[in-house]
């Protein structure tokens, strides 16, 4: 079990809202806060084909280098649990014809405000005490 939170993922420029679970990945390492989403969602959020301002770049993973859309500044970000919304947070969006869940970067996890207390499904936001579950995965097929 890994740690995954439900999120509200807006499109700046057209509104179109999704909610959709993802996995905390501090392993996906970013400068900037990035969300990377399969390309059925990039469908849903009016961002597949790639905007005009994409980025086509290849990114280095566990199973090899891989060709992505990088889109700067193109979502607003939020957490949601049953007492809080957390956010939003202006996030790049990385988009994967690979992937089929949705990764939050550490980066973006951090602004987010996430805290992993346990790799098997406990986390917290940094401004509280409740320990909270890891939502169930959502995959994008």
């Amino acid at each position: 079990m890994a740690v995954r939170v439900k999120l509200k993922v807006r499109n700046i420029k057209s509104g179109k809202e999704v909610i959709t679970r993802a996995l905390v990945n501090s392993g996906y390492e970013a400068d900037t806060p990035q969300l990377l989403i399969p390309r059925r969602l990039a469908i849903e959020l009016n961002l597949w084909p790639p905007p005009q301002e994409a980025i086509l770049i290849e990114v280095g993973t566990a199973g090899g280098p891989v060709k992505n859309y990088l889109v700067p500044n193109a979502i607003e970000v939020l957490v949601v649990t049953e007492d809080r919304v957390v956010g939003p947070i202006l996030s790049d969006v990385m988009i994967s014809n690979l992937e089929y869940e949705v990764l939050i970067s550490d980066r973006l996890g951090s602004e987010l405000g996430i805290v992993i207390l346990d790799l098997r499904g406990k986390w917290r936001f940094k401004d509280e005490d409740k320990v909270r579950e890891t939502e169930p995965p959502q995959y994008w097929y």
